[in-house]
């Protein structure tokens, strides 16, 4: 059955256009008191569905439509070049459906050797509103570990925190509210996206799956604006193209919804082509928005392009990931892979994201995935910062870099150890980075100045924006002072170390060690425990204790570790490596690290997904603050 939200009481549940009575239109109230079009509810009906689509109830009394079998024309194809007699029926009646929507455009039935047919872009007249949001810059602060030490010493390895938050997202941009038709301008206060959304219809979809991924694809269309453009790769044993990359006005909206409803599942899986052609649509775009991102989501394993790597061992997840992916330093095309149930393969799809910047995500029960994708575009959708770039430099001549902590972000260290700096790229609203820092650092009898900080990005109307902060400096009293570490420091030293754990205990369990790789993450969580931060009540240490004790038990046995522990893992560290919200799991617990590194933007639209469609019974999701943060 089909489970789509109402976008409104008024407008039907499956091909989301309104119903008005009196309008040559005939309309179907269910016992559950849920309306719909009497001809997209009869084919649903047809098709052996005879549960609400909204609420799940089941029917007692049904509508018919005995005509229905003699309009569809015989020998029709779905959308993705499979054969798929079931859907068709409902293709056909969405194209049926009010006058109004004549106007759309018919989908390709075949693809271009060039995908540049893309859709021009909106021209903007919000120029003046972007200039004055685009006023808000980022903000860095800068933690030694201590404010002073003392003349005589000399101490190596000292930490010093970068600390970097986004400027805040709108009042518009940050309530996850719908697009309607009066939406012409262009998005206040954020970037417009070019969006590819690749999606795996392969047989093991078929039923309840590829009906929640339809409601969740139907969530992201009807949240991007009329400056966003959205193009969709639908793959199984091969991937199609189901639409060029086009604006999201009323028409195109609509476009997308019925290529979206057309679908059925069938076949292998072949991450490997539909990268490549995702990939295509940007690359060979004749018009380019200044955000792009591809969303990737797959139950299973690729049955066509992995093999193991020349030595026989483990597979080689590259040959997933387009070569030009691989080959951007700047890594200018994430892809947010989502791993749906417990047979994907959360290695591949972990490799694919880490590989191209972007982060991976578990959904371990279907009926969260319209949340997860949520979570996911209200980061997409609040872009304010554009390839950010943070450099340190040495200020006193005895003092010298020795390493930096920036997770899978990109650092350069000059040979002589003066200077280091950071590509973070993009941001989105509120969002914070953290970035370690250790130094060096000499003998002396007066205050000593240990870095200079600065950082550069492109912010909304294009513009280089150049930051400065105070030098970083520490007094030299002539004896110790007693002083406790800065909370900052020690809550992302932490963080670093939790991460570390969760690393080196995946690469025991991978070996089948799985006592071993229980007993790393216990002693991870006992030096967490007698840390400054934990002792001070830091919500973000206690919340990585949380984490560690869930990955725990869910290495209790190796089935349960191949099931779910091993994507659970991974999704945490893709997590921390970028510090970045993903979804991990179903848990819901609001003391786990699952939800600290969410914006305000994120929790919106989370929200806004929760609030328009019923949970299943026994299961409440709910979204839970931004990043813990004693700042």
């Amino acid at each position: 059955s089909l489970f789509f939200f109402v976008l409104e009481q008024r407008k039907c549940a499956i091909c989301f256009d309104s119903m008005r009575s009196g309008h040559g239109q005939a309309l179907f109230t269910a016992e559950c008191s849920h309306k719909f079009h009497f001809h997209c509810i009869s084919s649903n009906v047809k098709h052996g569905n005879h549960v609400c689509p909204v609420c799940r109830a089941k029917w007692k009394e049904i509508p018919l439509n005995r005509s229905l079998s003699s309009n569809i024309p015989d020998g029709r194809r779905g959308i993705n070049g499979v054969q798929l007699p079931q859907q068709d029926a409902y293709v056909a009646l969405l194209h049926q459906v009010p006058n109004r929507q004549r106007g759309v455009r018919r989908l390709h039935t075949f693809e271009p050797t060039d995908f540049n047919d893309d859709e021009s872009l909106q021209q903007t007249e919000a120029t003046d509103s972007l200039n004055s949001r685009s006023k808000k810059t980022a903000e860095i602060s800068t933690y030694p570990e201590f404010s002073s030490i003392p003349q005589s010493s000399s101490q190596d390895g000292f930490s010093v925190l970068i600390h970097l938050k986004a400027p805040s997202a709108s009042s518009d941009q940050a309530t996850g509210r719908l697009v309607n038709e009066s939406s012409v301008r262009s998005p206040s206060g954020r970037a417009p996206v070019d969006l590819v959304t690749v999606i795996d219809i392969s047989g093991s979809m078929a039923g309840t799956k590829l009906a929640l991924l339809k409601r969740a694809m139907g969530f992201v269309i009807q949240h991007l604006g009329p400056s966003d453009r959205l193009s969709v790769i639908a793959f199984s044993s091969s991937a199609r193209r189901l639409f060029h990359l086009q604006r999201m006005s009323h028409y195109g909206r609509q476009q997308a919804l019925q290529a979206i409803n057309s679908l059925g599942a069938g076949g292998g899986t072949n991450i490997a082509e539909a990268l490549k052609k995702a990939t295509k649509v940007i690359e060979d775009r004749s018009y380019k928005n200044s955000v792009c991102s591809i969303i990737l989501l797959s139950d299973g394993q690729d049955t066509y392009n992995l093999s193991s790597n020349a030595r026989g061992g483990s597979k080689d997840y590259s040959t997933l990931v387009p070569q030009s992916i691989l080959d951007d330093t700047r890594r200018m095309l994430p892809i947010h892979a989502f791993g749906f149930g417990a047979d994907h393969d959360s290695d591949s799809l972990h490799s694919v994201a880490e590989a191209s910047g972007g982060t991976f995500s578990f959904i371990e029960d279907e009926g969260v995935m319209q949340d997860a994708f949520a979570q996911c575009i209200g980061g997409l959708l609040s872009v304010v910062v554009q390839e950010m770039r943070l450099n340190m430099e040495c200020v006193h001549p005895g003092v010298q870099l020795c390493s930096i902590k920036s997770g899978s972000y990109p650092s350069m260290m000059a040979r002589d150890g003066r200077s280091c700096s950071v590509d973070i790229g993009h941001l989105y609203a509120d969002e914070e980075r953290d970035i370690l820092l250790s130094v060096n650092i000499p003998q002396s009898r007066e205050q000593t100045s240990l870095l200079k900080v600065a950082c550069s990005y492109r912010d909304l109307t294009n513009e280089t924006i150049k930051l400065k902060v105070d030098e970083v400096k520490i007094n030299r009293p002539m004896s110790a002072i007693s002083e406790n570490v800065s909370i900052e420091v020690d809550r992302e030293r932490n963080r670093i170390q939790a991460a570390d754990s969760i690393e080196s205990a995946r690469a025991a369990a991978e070996r089948g060690a799985l006592a071993e790789a229980v007993t790393i993450l216990e002693d991870c969580r006992r030096r967490l425990s007698e840390s400054f931060a934990s002792r001070s009540g830091d919500r973000l240490s206690l919340a990585l204790d949380a984490e560690l004790r869930e990955m725990q038990e869910r290495m209790a046995s190796r089935q349960l570790y191949e099931a779910s522990g091993r994507a659970y893992m991974l999704s945490g560290l893709s997590s921390h490596s970028w510090q970045r919200a993903t979804t991990r799991g179903d848990s819901t617990e609001s003391s786990t690290i699952v939800h600290s590194y969410q914006t305000p933007s994120m929790v919106q639209m989370l929200q806004h997904s929760q609030s328009h469609i019923p949970s299943p019974p026994g299961q409440q999701p709910q979204a839970r603050p931004p990043r813990p943060s004693a700042r």
